[in-house]
């Protein structure tokens, strides 16, 4: 009769054997690790050297391990990192945006944008349509992908920049070049139209577009059309024209239509208590 252990019975009598103690050089390899900054390697160390051990992967494999381990941990450092820094507000994504509820956004359009092509590529974003529609949602979730995906964004609410650009207007060049405003790849600038501009505003506005034209993307929302826009720049057709020049050059515009959110949300609260 075999005295050969069924192939089960043989795992489980190797998973059942104790893990082989750690060689006493591990404590150098940590901190060795440690000293490169490899912080995430050198805790997993110990615990992927026990799985090497006990399931006999290659040294290729094992280090494919830990190395992933480490380039993980710091993309989502990186990501959680840089949208502190952006202003973004966090919660907003595609993934939670209600495209069925807003036909009139072109869904694969969206995604497309979220490739963040148009950022590298330094072109403009226009969201445009009434107040409650979605566009402060989609610029953000836009800001987010563009995050994730290595580029630096800075969220302003268009009064925010404005007192910005206010307190910023008589800084030489070299200094306005390394405000975030201006250095980061991407703009996002939210609300634009709901207050009219003074004309020292429109006049900074048009600096701040002039300066970031093909150097830097912006992504705007307005409750202003195309057309209104000379009106909403203190009447000034010129500085209105100069400004829609560049940031329609290389443009997407997305015109937004349909129910608000906000209503919807309401209407619901409201059904739900009678």
């Amino acid at each position: 009769m075999s005295t050969a252990l069924p192939a089960q019975a043989a795992a489980v009598a190797a998973a059942a054997l104790p893990v082989p103690a750690m060689p006493p050089d591990v404590d150098r390899l940590r901190a060795a690790l440690h000293a490169l900054n490899l912080d995430r390697s050198s805790d997993a160390l110990v615990g992927l050297l026990n799985d090497a051990v006990r399931d006999d992967h290659a040294p290729a494999s094992f280090l494919q391990r830990l190395l992933t381990i480490e380039i993980q941990g710091r993309e989502e450092s990186r990501i959680k990192t840089s949208l502190k820094l952006s202003g973004l507000p966090l919660g907003q994504t595609l993934t939670n945006f209600d495209f069925a509820f807003q036909p009139s956004i072109e869904r694969g359009k969206i995604e497309t944008l979220a490739t963040c092509q148009w950022v590298r590529d330094q072109q403009c974003v226009l969201l445009l349509g009434p107040p409650g529609v979605g566009k402060t949602h989609l610029a953000i979730a836009l800001g987010v992908a563009a995050v994730e995906r290595g580029c630096s964004v800075s969220f302003f609410r268009v009064e925010q920049l404005l007192h910005l650009l206010r307190q910023d207007a008589r800084i030489s060049p070299t200094e306005l070049k390394r405000r975030k405003y201006m250095s980061a790849s991407l703009l996002i600038l939210d609300e634009v139209g709901f207050e009219p501009f003074s004309r020292e505003d429109a006049n900074l506005f048009f600096r701040l577009v002039s300066y970031r034209y093909q150097r830097g993307a912006i992504l705007i929302t307005s409750n202003k059309t195309i057309r209104e826009w000379p009106d909403m720049l203190a009447g000034d057709e010129v500085i209105a024209a100069a400004i829609l020049d560049r940031l329609l050059h290389a443009s997407h515009v997305l015109h937004i239509a349909g129910r608000s959110y906000r209503l919807r949300d309401l209407e619901s609260a409201m059904r739900s208590r009678t």
